[in-house]
């Protein structure tokens, strides 16, 4: 059952880890992948009790048991406000500790004042050629996704490389498809993943899900055929 969704928020002060609500990702392909968390609006107080503001970034592997409820984190994170730190090293800390528990599994977070850089991309909205070229990166420019909680729309682009030649028509027309159905952004793109390579066999495959922000965060899945992952934390446009 849903401790914070589709509920009001009485107090954020009164807030903690135990509101942090676990998401069972089930049994899900075995993807390689992280998923990556922006908090744009991450503050607590320093040695000082002087307010800090900061973007936090959260990486939680896509290997993990459980995720978490994007409601639950946004009202935990914001609960820092009235926290007192020695160090930043210390807030980090504590945020790891907490979603590693509820995860099961090994997150990382760190502090950032600007992201990776966007790779350079082909659209394939405007693109003519019939197929893609292997290993070149493409993107997906106004994808849209129902949630299926809030049935409110969610926005991204999403970016893909892989070693094998796609259909341009097929892969249009594929991302066009999720517009008017439900799905969490990690669903969107695992499905995403093993569609393309059942309907291709690519010999490599990488898609992220670069999604825009909603209550300070966006949740920016990649899922890859290979350990080592060749999408970073980027966006498409600054912060």
């Amino acid at each position: 059952m849903a401790k914070v969704l589709g509920k009001k928020v009485q107090s954020y002060s009164q807030a903690s880890s135990k509101s942090l609500d676990p998401i069972d990702r089930g049994q899900r392909p075995q993807q390689n992948g992280v998923d990556y968390w922006n908090a744009y609006e991450f503050t607590f107080l320093d040695k000082n009790k002087v307010p800090v503001l900061k973007v936090l970034e959260i990486q939680i592997p896509s290997i993990s048991k459980f995720t978490v409820e994007s409601k639950s984190l946004k009202i935990y994170l914001n609960s820092f406000y009235k926290k007192q730190f020695n160090k930043d090293s210390e807030a980090l800390d504590k945020v790891k500790k907490d979603l590693n528990k509820l995860t099961k599994s090994e997150v990382k977070a760190r502090f950032i004042s600007k992201f990776s850089e966007s790779p350079d991309c082909i659209n394939l909205n405007t693109l003519r050629a019939v197929n893609t070229k292997p290993n070149q990166i493409y993107c997906f420019i106004g994808f849209r996704s129902i949630c299926p909680v809030t049935s409110q729309p969610d926005f991204a682009n999403i970016y893909l490389t892989s070693g094998s030649v796609l259909n341009t028509s097929w892969l249009i027309k594929y991302f066009k498809s999720y517009a008017e159905r439900g799905d969490f952004h990690e669903h969107c793109v695992e499905s995403m993943f093993e569609d393309i390579q059942n309907q291709f066999g690519c010999t490599s495959l990488e898609i992220s899900g670069r999604f825009m922000r909603r209550g300070g965060i966006d949740i920016n899945p990649t899922r890859s055929s290979s350990k080592k992952l060749f999408f970073k934390n980027f966006r498409f446009f600054n912060q």
